[in-house]
């Protein structure tokens, strides 16, 4: 395969070859059979597409380090198999491939359904920060904490089968491809397109679900023109699985209404008592979107906020992290606006873009040089930055190591103790 060529996707294809086809994306660290519960009823009434996440499954680990990319290689597998235009549920960031090819695909979606999704999942710095725990412990302390995210407690002590398949589908995922796919959760922000998404959409959410709570589908539903709400009670993160039969319902509905080229409606039939209803809710306002500069009073005349300042913020956010930047420009003021200006043009907008180096290169280079002139306190960011960029704790240290010979003894003894102290609050997972 040619370098130039998009990869395709693991799938699955259930249902008759000349129904509509409706494509199914799965959650981060799960696979399509996150979805086997809703295919008998499904299948019914479409060809039914699931795919698996790179790395996932049986699926080549292929990284894809942004959710264009996924968009973009799910499109060229449905052209493998002759689809042109589908409907599209997707769970987690399966819901963020949706929005996107709603985006920038609107001539081949129908209808769309996001189930726990949001236009922006989290913060960069969490998604960066897991990529650094997997990089370090591997994938098994994040496999072990899945089902406190996925499930409520009371499935999930209920369904002890159900909990381990969970924790070994985390676990036989490649972790280059889960590192890759954090990445593109970091960077993924659709605040500001979500009125032109232009197809009926649902937005499904558990009531219990805290890694995409209910004001991030609000949020989506206030943006998304044609878009209506589905709360379903009692239900966690990972609602097909945990609510298999409401969820199932709730898509036969939504896609049926669509395919006849009606809005999209949740409101005509009443879901089977076995499953909790769910309740259409109304929307809220979205929360004003405010560029980070803007919020924190240090927006810049057009003139200067242009071109290598522009891409300084977004590569010093991207390598130092929102947090660390956050606080620095809630300390900046007249006195020192001028300097950090300075810095993020130059060394962030025309330095760590250039194409000489790599990250990970220009991390070993600065934290060399961070020894060498003693200065411990940039030490803290730029360890973390090396992490984040790619370096593992044995790398720097032998780093640190490398520049007790050239830099001197006493420099590089002050610098391990200032990277140990942040590779350990950097690498010890949570809980």
């Amino acid at each position: 395969m040619s370098e130039t060529t998009v990869k395709t996707l693991q799938f699955r294809s259930d249902g008759p070859e000349d129904a509509p086809c409706l494509v199914l994306g799965a959650a981060l660290g799960t696979t399509w059979h996150m979805w086997d519960r809703q295919i008998p009823e499904l299948t019914r009434h479409w060809r039914v597409v699931r795919f698996d996440l790179p790395g996932h499954g049986g699926s080549p680990a292929y990284p894809a380090s942004s959710v264009a990319e996924l968009a973009d290689r799910l499109v060229a597998t449905l052209d493998v198999l002759g689809v042109e235009r589908f409907g599209y549920a997707g769970c987690s960031i399966g819901g963020a491939v949706g929005a996107q090819l709603a985006l920038t695909r609107p001539q081949r979606v129908t209808s769309l359904a996001l189930i726990s999704s949001s236009p922006r999942y989290g913060t960069a710095d969490s998604w960066r920060q897991r990529g650094v725990v997997i990089r370090t412990n591997g994938l098994d302390p994040i496999a072990r904490t899945s089902p406190e995210r996925w499930f409520t407690p009371g499935f999930a002590g209920a369904q002890q089968a159900i909990v381990e398949w969970a924790v070994q589908m985390v676990r036989t995922t490649d972790p280059g491809c889960y590192i890759a796919a954090c990445e593109a959760m970091a960077s993924f922000d659709v605040r500001s397109s979500l009125q032109r998404i232009g197809v009926p959409t649902l937005v499904v959410v558990g009531s219990e679900d805290q890694v995409t709570p209910t004001t991030d589908a609000r949020t989506l539903v206030a943006g998304i023109p044609d878009a209506s709400l589905a709360l379903v009670p009692g239900t966690s993160h990972l609602a097909p699985v945990e609510q298999p039969a409401a969820v199932t319902e709730l898509l036969i509905r939504h896609f049926t209404a669509a395919w006849h080229d009606k809005p999209g409606s949740t409101t005509q039939t009443a879901i089977g008592a076995a499953a909790p209803k769910p309740v259409l809710a109304p929307a809220s306002p979205p929360p004003p979107v405010v560029p980070a500069a803007i919020e924190s009073g240090l927006a810049q005349p057009e003139a200067v906020r242009g071109g290598a300042y522009e891409q300084g913020v977004k590569v010093r956010r991207e390598v130092l992290g929102d947090a660390h930047v956050d606080r620095v420009e809630a300390d900046t003021d007249d006195f020192t606006g001028d300097f950090q200006e300075f810095v993020t043009r130059y060394a962030w907008g025309e330095m760590w873009t250039r194409g000489g180096l790599d990250r990970r290169t220009r991390s070993i280079v600065t934290l060399t040089a961070l020894v060498a002139g003693g200065h411990q306190d940039e030490l803290v960011p730029h360890t973390r930055a090396a992490l984040r960029n790619g370096l593992t704790p044995t790398e720097i240290k032998e780093v640190l190591l490398h520049t007790a010979v050239y830099c001197g003894v006493p420099a590089a003894h002050a610098a391990f103790a200032v990277a140990q102290r942040v590779i350990r609050e950097e690498t010890t997972p949570e809980g």
